[in-house]
């Protein structure tokens, strides 16, 4: 019944769910750099449904861990939340899925506008490093896989800044022409 999941079963589906939401929301954030660098476009489809299956198994890790390790004890996992760091940077990294998942739909675009729903949607490079934060203070030994994804967020979110001052610089030099001034460099 338990498979692969060993000795200690909740402890493993709690690794196994943890570590898959990270992976899932690594492909979901190389998305946009696939695309631009290798013209990979049709990529763009899978994205939102891979947001949302990264939310699917941030719930399954957390009602792993609130279910099977705390058995609903609210006193205990609210004292847990309290004493241990990574518990709270945990619950933090998953409370800012929440609104990601419930916005995600094509009705939310619309109703908070483009320009708003995508800033909103950037919180999802908080989400991937305070879900790092939560699995490097977990393993406390064997930091290597977290650092791994750690170096993995950090490069999506550094292409993602870099490609962010390109387009600002082009645009202050675009209406720097257009108004007849000489744009600083």
């Amino acid at each position: 019944m338990t498979g692969d999941l060993g000795a200690f079963p909740f402890e493993e589906l709690e690794k196994q769910t943890g570590r898959w939401t990270l992976r899932l929301l690594a492909v979901t954030l190389a998305i946009t750099p696939a695309r631009r660098l290798f013209g990979w476009n049709g990529a763009i489809r899978y994205r939102r449904m891979l947001g949302l299956f990264v939310f699917f198994y941030a719930t399954v890790h957390l009602s792993a861990y609130l279910g099977l390790d705390m058995q609903l004890d609210v006193g205990d996992i609210v004292e847990d939340i309290i004493e241990h760091k990574y518990i709270t940077i945990g619950m933090f990294a998953y409370l800012t899925l929440i609104p990601l998942a419930v916005t995600s739909t094509k009705g939310w675009v619309r109703r908070l506008g483009g320009r708003r729903w995508q800033k909103l949607h950037r919180i999802i490079y908080v989400t991937a490093i305070a879900g790092t934060v939560h699995y490097l203070w977990a393993v406390k030994k064997d930091t290597f896989l977290p650092l791994v994804y750690l170096s993995i967020f950090v490069l999506l979110l550094g292409y993602r800044l870099v490609m962010w001052q390109r387009a600002r610089r082009g645009r202050r030099e675009v209406s720097a022409d257009a108004s007849g001034r000489v744009a600083i460099r």
